[in-house]
């Protein structure tokens, strides 16, 4: 049996798709996104015996900087994505250190290191950035 919407389950619809953000639109994922692809490249050198270790918990922290963009975007309000920002933030400092402790253990090259380490603070920038329109937004 086929069921057609009600109206008022239309008006609920259309009323959720005025709060969702597509967050392919959103340059701080882009760039989130990004760096998550550069990770898992570079972790793929690493060695065997991290695989469950420090490869693992890159990947997953960098994975978690732009998931939590993306649930974050498809939250009601501000308040709520404002709490995921903050999230992706916290994976992103993560991230940060992880990727200090490769260079330190060797992992990686100086030279990558750096070039990773650009890119993971700009994405913080970019999300305080965004926290702070966001919040100003808010209050105005």
């Amino acid at each position: 049996m086929i069921r057609i919407a009600g109206f008022q389950e239309i008006q609920k619809t259309i009323k959720y798709q005025k709060f969702m953000r597509n967050y392919k639109e959103l340059k701080v994922w882009e760039k989130a996104h990004s760096v998550t692809l550069d990770v898992y490249h570079l972790t793929s050198k690493f060695p065997k015996q991290e695989q469950f270790g420090l490869t693992s918990q890159m990947r997953r922290a960098a994975v978690s900087v732009a998931s939590n963009i993306v649930e974050g975007s498809a939250r009601k309000t501000d308040k709520e994505f404002i709490q995921f920002l903050y999230i992706a933030l916290g994976s992103a400092n993560e991230l940060d250190y992880q990727l200090f402790l490769a260079k330190d253990l060797t992992f990686i090259t100086e030279e990558i290191y750096l070039d990773a380490d650009k890119n993971i603070n700009e994405v913080k920038r970019m999300l305080n950035s965004f926290i702070s329109h966001l919040s100003n937004a808010k209050n105005n």
